[in-house]
């Protein structure tokens, strides 16, 4: 891992990150910094965000419109998401069989080098039950 400076805005964001219980919109995530008295910038916010990521301490999934929400990673270790569609609930997995299937793909392509990131949408049990 880099050795990075961490600045105040930049830990505002992570603990912010880390308060949301659901992934969050990197605008949105500014909504809830502005409204708490933070003073830190949109494009700090991104930075932050991207900084994270890289880092391994934080989850990023896209939508099918291509939004990028993000979440504070509960390990280091790669993992997959079930996200439901309603309500943005999510589950992290583990895949391993996942794992060889991808490199006997990039294999029989000639593909090296390769990462790989999958995420599952659905609707929840909470979301789908009639009941609820």
């Amino acid at each position: 891992m880099v050795e990075r400076r961490v600045t105040r805005q930049r830990r505002a964001v992570e603990e912010a990150l880390g308060a949301a219980p659901e992934f969050v919109s990197a605008q949105g995530l500014y909504a809830r910094l502005r409204a708490a008295g933070d003073s830190v910038g949109l494009a700090t916010v991104y930075r932050a965000l991207a900084t994270l990521v890289e880092d391994g301490r934080a989850d990023v999934v896209r939508l099918d419109d291509g939004e990028a929400l993000y979440r504070r990673c509960s390990t280091t270790a790669h993992h997959h998401h079930l996200v439901c569609r309603r309500c943005g609930a999510t589950v992290e997995i583990e895949a391993p069989e996942d794992e060889s299937w991808v490199s006997a793909l990039a294999d029989r392509h000639g593909f090296t080098d390769v990462e790989h990131v999958l995420e599952v949408f659905g609707t929840c049990g909470g979301c789908s039950d009639p009941d609820a």
